[in-house]
């Protein structure tokens, strides 16, 4: 009787494995058909997105491109991250409906609520590095000795949608503590007894960021994230009611 039991059980476990990696397919399937469908409007606006993406150096006209496929590479490097920006609504939101099942209704609630703060957080880094880092950044190197520097137009548009989109990644920090503080795995109480810590850890993080060595830039990227981690702890306590 304990084996029969034991065999349903194991049958039930597969059958509801198998629901749940269908399920995840399915859900990947729809995130990388609308990441392409993105991409490719974003393509059709590269030359738009690229002369606005240029403005920290000058523009398009500062750049030079050297080999034959450069300019080609630039400009899907452009669109793929315009495309993820554009996607990010449905990216979060296929991440979240997969979670969604193995939590209470009022997760649920909570949870929804958060998905326009994801799209705000991860675009609010963007624009930050944009319009705050770049600006500081780019001059600093440039000029670091007197030899002239010739921008390339594949190194700049690497350089540039690299930082952008990690640091739209790193101004995620409070959603991802709020759900590291749903399942328990911090809490509020623990994130503000290792401030300290903490402070050290996103001085390595924003070294480790920053394209430059200044302790300028470095401090221009370590304020946010100090910031940043305050209010984790806010969303932790949040997460903890």
């Amino acid at each position: 009787m304990n084996q029969e039991e034991s065999s349903t059980d194991f049958k039930e476990f597969l059958e509801g494995m198998s629901e749940h990696l269908t399920e995840l397919r399915n859900r990947l399937i729809i995130i990388v058909l609308s990441l392409c469908f993105a991409i490719i409007i974003a393509f059709f606006f590269s030359d738009s997105i690229m002369a606005f993406l240029a403005r920290p150096i000058g523009g398009l006209e500062k750049l030079q491109s050297i080999e034959i496929t450069e300019n080609f590479t630039a400009v899907f490097r452009v669109a793929l991250l315009a495309g993820l920006v554009l996607d990010s609504p449905i990216i979060f939101y296929e991440i979240l409906a997969f979670i969604l099942p193995a939590l209470k209704s009022n997760e649920k609630r909570i949870l929804f609520t958060f998905l326009p703060l994801l799209i705000l957080f991860f675009i609010a880094g963007i624009l930050f590095a944009f319009f705050i880092l770049l600006p500081a950044a780019i001059p600093f190197l440039t000029s670091f000795t007197d030899i002239p520097t010739t921008i390339r137009t594949n190194s700049y548009f690497s350089f540039t949608t690299n930082m952008l989109f990690w640091i739209g990644i790193v101004f995620e920090m409070p959603i991802f503590i709020y759900f590291l503080t749903k399942v328990k795995i911090v809490n509020s109480g623990l994130l503000l007894k290792n401030w300290r810590q903490a402070v050290v850890i996103c001085a390595i993080l924003a070294m480790l960021i920053t394209p430059t060595v200044d302790p300028v830039n470095m401090t221009i990227l370590l304020i946010p994230l100090v910031l940043l981690y305050f209010l984790s702890i806010l969303f932790a306590k949040i997460a903890e009611r």
